[in-house]
């Protein structure tokens, strides 16, 4: 018994077959489909031509969108060199707590930034002022940057103004070391670091910032021989 005449059957027949439409030109020129977008109806070669329409279509939406991340990507890293170079250009300790802090607000465009700070050569006040040991352990707990709006956390009253969003940073001087500080980012934007955002930049913000405020480590007395 022949095969039984439907979509799959006849889809199969013209893959197996390329040169069908060549031996039958007639055939394709008159064939009419239904248009993808209208009632109407439409030449195979015109549904075709739609079909590359809309394949382009789609390409240069993705190319635009690969403009756009290449663009904002760019923008990110210059913000990033020029708050390392102000990172690097203080020579004062007590001022570069300042500069790590100020420096983000300002390149980076965040409503409110706070830091504190343990373990460093820095008075025991602002940034250096005693923190609750509840608030170590919770440094220490954090592999990855916190993003969201629970502002019931600690670090979050450290900031001026409540904030819509917030991120909380951990600082240590490598990833097997305990931390010794916090970063806390703010925004009036509850988008701006929501719960599903990557954190692959603000993870680069704590290696940047613990490397800087890492020279203010109190230094191994020396041991003669």
């Amino acid at each position: 018994m022949p095969d039984p005449m439907n979509a799959q059957n006849v889809a199969k027949f013209l893959q197996e077959n390329p040169d069908f439409f060549i031996e039958n030109s007639d055939l394709f020129s008159t064939l009419e489909v239904p248009h993808p977008h209208q009632s109407r109806a439409i030449s195979l070669g015109e549904r075709q031509i739609l079909t590359l329409r809309d394949r382009l279509r789609d390409f240069e939406f993705r190319q635009a969108d690969l403009v756009r991340n290449a663009a904002f990507n760019e923008s990110t890293t210059e913000r990033l060199n020029q708050w390392c170079a102000r990172m690097l250009a203080e020579a004062s300790p007590i001022r570069l707590p300042g500069e790590v802090a100020l420096g983000l607000a300002e390149h980076f465009n965040l409503q409110e930034v706070a830091l504190r700070v343990w373990g460093l050569d820095l008075p025991a006040e602002g940034v250096g002022a005693p923190v609750d040991p509840t608030v170590h352990a919770y440094a220490d707990s954090l592999t990855t940057p916190y993003c969201g709006n629970d502002i019931t956390l600690v670090p979050a009253s450290w900031l001026n103004a409540t904030p819509a969003s917030l991120a909380i940073i951990a600082l240590r001087a490598s990833v097997h070391e305990p931390a010794f500080g916090l970063l806390v980012l703010g925004s009036d934007d509850a988008e701006r670091f929501s719960p599903e955002m990557g954190t692959t930049f603000l993870e680069t913000v704590s290696r940047l910032a613990s490397a800087a405020l890492s020279r203010l480590k109190p230094q191994s007395p020396v041991t003669s021989a």
